[in-house]
């Protein structure tokens, strides 16, 4: 029987979606369901001194409109946290005000449209504060975080070396604030039963918010029920439950009706987290042959003034390249702003850009080929922790997409290749992000028909989660995948973890094929223990399954057959997979690289991305199809990080002054070039059950470094702050 895993098997869920027939968060049909408006601060620091109701109280069709001198008190601290990646939530528990467009009031009407017009009635009186808007200003007040998810903050390895160094780089690099924008808003529907309370929500992570949720409102998680069967995209911003999916649930328990609250494109501006600015000062010091002898990464970025996030752009640093001595070192700031989140690579994204860039200046200084400086400096082992690579196919990636590229015909010499007028520039970079997975667990059924249902509670982010454990699950029972139908997003199924950190094909896939294989062999053991079975008496390792038969030699036996003979409605298996003691023994990450080139206007300094060939080593490919979306994404989504997305923070009011999509800038098709994806074989029986890595953020990683690079060859300047626009291409010398 052939196998699926690893063939580009169409999205399962497609017709679905282009159909009409996916239901999103805000559009799960509910009897009675109102609505809900969120009334938001206009300064970003202070205190309400009041807020006048009455005009939108009087309006047809308001049910309630809550603030914080009536909303009903939550039964816990929103200050504490269920989980280290939970935020801090604003539910109208306190007079307050920590940032701009805080939710100060909430209306609840029949219609939208009655709900948004009593809101611009709400009148709110404040005692404003001086707030704290600018990173290079607050740097004098920078503090030390206790930690970065679970790791050191800071970290200073190797001894300094006795070496003169040949060549140094010292030079800060910035990238800005930056916004998810996923297509979907932010949604929630809420609905209480007496003490139960059901909410569908646009999220990364249901199990999360039901424990956010049960713990807020004093009630057992048993008693929270959390769907979400299709998201819009998230890229880190549907991680945790934000402050609108509480005053969701408030609501509709206020009100005692089901409520839907849908944040407008403006509100995702401020409510829902962002890629905080970094100010990244990197120090190299190579030997005249390249080999490095000091990288020194300190990182200074913002986090609210009443939570903590901390953007680990070092964290990369820490083990990218072999050197005598590796330092890194993350400082916050305290700012009048919401607080940060994770987005797509965190950390890595924002990090890649620095030390890619300076690894680049340090290669011109050298006179060296980028990728010869990238190759003496291999770490043929994880220079963090000493332990192995599990598996490491970064020197292939460089040969194979550079061979793809023609890199060997690059003219090194800043601005001496062109194409008429236009100057043409050839810029490369190393991408990387480590291979994560949690617990998770997932149940298979056998059904009547000789088909078979797989459920895990996680989510499909348009990932193609659906799509990948049906391959999986379809694999390990014996089946076609047409005979498989794998659902998800429903605390009401097997737990499993958050869709974060490029881990849900490991961690849900594990589970998954554990779960159906543990299936097939609890089908198997019948089909040979029963005396009247064709079966029967045949050991059960020499048993296979092939399209849903139970196979041995000339004796056969289908799936259906088996259950009908047994009376059994269904047959199914629960299984639950983690990581064992190879997390400690082995050094787990994804490698690739990018290659551009890039055509830039010398008159107008408007910079166009030609051409983009990129290899990555991501152990095996689940879905050649998926996973290719996967790494166009992120590319495309690191061309618009390197070359026009950026939030502007008003200095004086600490208001995002980009709040929609007109103003905050993306990639659309003139802007992407025909992008080459490679894969590069790779074998890895140490990351997980399915010997795959996390190929969702990686694609970003190293992106706007290879056209900051390719940019600097092209004209002869090098630009250290992001995004690389027109003006910057102008007046950088």
């Amino acid at each position: 029987m052939d196998t699926s895993v690893g063939k580009p098997l169409g999205r399962v869920d497609g017709r679905l979606k282009v159909t009409g027939g996916a239901k999103y968060s805000a559009e799960m049909p509910e009897e009675g369901v109102v609505h809900a408006v969120i009334v938001g601060s206009t300064i970003a620091t202070g205190s309400i001194v009041s807020v006048d109701v009455k005009a939108a109280k009087a309006q047809p069709g308001v049910l309630a409109v809550l603030t914080p001198d009536d909303a009903p008190k939550l039964a816990a601290d929103p200050v504490k946290k269920q989980s280290p990646t939970d935020m801090v939530v604003h539910a109208l528990q306190s007079r307050k005000v920590q940032y701009q467009n805080q939710p100060v009031a909430l209306v609840v009407a029949d219609t939208l449209e009655r709900a948004t017009y009593a809101a611009a009635l709400v009148k709110v009186k404040y005692r404003a504060g001086k707030p704290k808007v600018d990173v290079k200003a607050e740097q004098p007040r920078a503090y030390k975080p206790k930690q970065i998810n679970g790791k050191p903050a800071d970290m200073d390895q190797g001894k300094a070396s006795t070496d003169k160094a040949a060549a140094t780089v010292d030079a800060t690099y910035v990238t800005p604030y930056e916004h998810h924008n996923p297509m979907e808003p932010h949604a929630t529907l809420a609905l209480w039963e007496g003490e139960t309370l059901t909410v569908y929500d646009t999220t990364q992570g249901v199990f999360g918010t039901r424990a956010r949720l049960a713990a807020l409102f004093g009630i057992p998680p048993e008693s929270v029920r959390v769907v979400c069967k299709f998201v819009g995209g998230g890229f880190g911003s549907k991680g945790s439950p934000w402050s609108h999916v509480v005053l969701a649930a408030l609501a509709a328990k206020a009100v005692k009706k089901p409520v839907k609250l849908v944040l407008r494109r403006e509100q995702m501006f401020s409510q829902v987290g962002f890629r905080p600015e970094t100010q990244q000062r990197l120090q190299l010091q190579a030997r005249e042959d390249g080999k490095l002898l000091l990288v020194k990464h300190d990182t200074v970025s913002c986090t609210s003034e009443f939570d903590e996030f901390v953007e680990p752009s070092g964290k990369s640093t820490r083990m990218l390249y072999a050197s005598d001595r590796i330092t890194t070192s993350h400082r916050l700031v305290r700012l009048s702003v919401g607080t940060p989140t994770f987005m797509r690579a965190p950390g890595e994204a924002s990090g890649t850009f620095a030390l890619e860039s300076a690894l680049d200046e340090l290669a011109v200084k050298l006179k060296m080929d980028p990728v010869a400086l990238r190759l003496k400096n291999h770490a043929d082992k994880d220079p963090e922790t000493g332990h192995p690579w599990s598996s490491k196919s970064l020197k292939e990636c460089y040969r194979v997409a550079g061979d793809r590229f023609g890199w060997a015909k690059r003219d090194p010499t800043p601005g001496s290749m062109k194409d008429g007028r236009t100057l043409l520039g050839w810029g490369m970079a190393t991408a990387t992000y480590p291979t994560l997975r949690s617990k998770a667990s997932a149940k298979a059924t056998l059904l009547p028909d000789g088909t078979a249902r797989v459920l895990a509670g996680s989510h499909d982010l348009g990932t193609g989660t659906y799509t990948v454990m049906t391959q999986v699950a379809a694999d390990a029972l014996g089946l076609v995948p047409a005979k498989v139908k794998f659902d998800l997003g429903d605390t009401r199924m097997p737990e499993t973890p958050v869709s974060g950190g490029s881990q849900t094909a490991a961690s849900v896939g594990s589970a998954v094929k554990k779960a159906s294989l543990a299936l097939r062999d609890k089908a198997i053991a019948l089909a040979v223990a029963d005396p009247g079975a064709p079966l029967h008496g045949v050991p059960a390792a020499q048993v296979t399954v092939e399209n849903g038969v139970l196979v041995s030699g000339g004796k056969r036996e289908d799936f259906a057959a088996l259950l009908k003979r047994k009376g059994l409605a269904s047959l199914d298996a629960e299984a639950s997979a983690e990581a064992g003691p190879e997390k400690d023994q082995y050094a787990m990450h994804a490698f690739g690289t990018h290659f551009v080139e890039v055509r830039v206007d010398p008159d107008l300094g408007e910079v166009r991305v030609s051409r983009c060939v990129g290899a990555f080593g991501v152990g095996t490919v689940l879905n050649a199809k998926t996973a290719r979306s996967q790494l166009l994404g992120g590319i495309v989504m690191g061309i618009g990080m390197a070359l026009m997305e950026e939030t502007y923070l008003d200095p004086r009011s600490a208001r995002f002054m980009t709040q929609d999509l007109a103003d905050y800038h993306v990639p659309v098709n003139p802007d992407v070039p025909d992008i080459d994806i490679i894969f590069v074989p790779e074998s890895d029986p140490h990351v997980n059950e399915l010997g795959a890595k996390g190929i969702g953020e990686i694609g970003i990683t190293g992106v706007t470094a290879a056209i900051a690079n390719a940019i600097h060859h092209a004209t002869g300047r090098r630009i250290r702050s992001l995004p690389l626009t027109l003006d910057k291409v102008l007046a950088t010398s």
